[in-house]
C-alpha cells in the first residue's frame, strides 16, 4: 500500500497549519482533518475560470482578480481560454503555496506563474479589492470551503455586505463576482441580491469527468 507521504507544512496568517501531501501521483492540501485541495479534483475549479469568462461575453481584453492561487487549475483554465491581451492578477496570502507551485507541483503549475499575462501579488485578497475602483472585470475567489467555511477568522469580511460593497466598487460595469464554495449557502445568495448584485448560481461536479460530490459557485454581476 502506498502511503501519503508530507512533503511540508505552512501557516496561514490568523488561521491554522495547511500540510501539503503526496500520495502516489497525486497532492493533496490539508488542514486539520479536511481536505481543503486534491490534484484529483479540478473540475469546480476549472468551470470557476471557464464560466466567469463566458458571462464576460468576448471582452478583448479582460482583467481578472483571482484569489487565491490554490493548486493553479482556475489560474490554467482561464489562461487558456483568454487572447493575449488579458490581464491576470493572483493574490494568495500564503508564500508556501506559490513555493511548492514552482517546487514539488511544478508539473501540474506548467509555468502558469511565468506566463506574461500573469501579475502575482503575495497578500490578502481583500486587501486588492478593498484598493481597487472599476479595476477588474471579473473577481474569482476560491480562498476557502465557502462563505460559511472560512479558513481564517479575516476572510469572512469577504462575504460579508460591506465586502461585498467593495467587489461591486472593485468591477468594471457588467463585472462578474464569482465565488467557489464547497456546498450551497442560501443566506450568502440573500446577501449577494441585498448588496445590489443579479446571482445565478449553479452546482458543478468536482472532478473534471464530471464525478464525485457537487460542489457551488456563485455568478454575481452588479445591478
Amino acid at each position: 500500500m502506498i502511503q501519503r507521504e508530507l512533503l511540508g507544512t505552512a501557516e496561514v496568517p490568523g488561521g491554522t497549519e495547511l500540510r501539503l501531501f503526496r500520495h502516489d501521483r497525486d497532492f493533496m492540501i490539508v488542514m486539520g482533518q479536511n481536505e481543503l485541495m486534491s490534484s484529483r479534483m479540478s473540475g469546480s475549479e476549472i468551470a470557476l475560470a471557464t464560466e466567469t469568462i463566458r458571462r464576460l461575453k468576448g471582452r478583448p481584453a479582460p482583467a481578472l482578480l483571482i484569489g487565491g492561487y490554490g493548486m493553479g487549475f482556475t489560474l490554467r483554465a482561464a489562461l487558456e481560454v483568454l487572447g493575449p491581451k488579458a490581464e491576470l492578477v493572483v493574490a494568495e496570502l500564503v508564500p508556501e503555496i506559490i513555493d511548492w507551485a514552482r517546487g514539488p507541483m511544478a508539473e501540474i503549475a506548467a509555468g502558469c506563474l511565468d506566463d506574461p499575462r500573469v501579475r502575482l501579488i503575495m497578500g490578502d485578497v481583500g486587501s486588492v479589492i478593498d484598493g481597487a475602483q472599476g479595476d477588474y472585470d471579473a473577481i474569482l475567489l476560491d480562498v476557502d470551503n465557502g462563505p460559511d467555511g472560512v479558513v481564517r477568522d479575516g476572510n469572512g469580511a469577504l462575504y460579508s455586505s460591506s465586502g461585498l460593497r467593495a467587489a461591486r466598487r472593485a468591477l468594471t460595469a457588467g463585472g462578474v463576482l464569482a465565488v467557489w464554495s464547497a456546498g450551497p449557502d442560501p443566506a450568502f445568495t440573500r446577501r449577494l441580491e441585498k448588496n445590489g448584485f443579479s446571482v445565478e448560481d449553479i452546482r458543478v461536479a468536482a472532478r473534471s469527468n464530471g464525478k464525485g460530490p457537487k460542489h457551488t459557485i456563485w455568478f454575481a454581476t452588479p445591478r
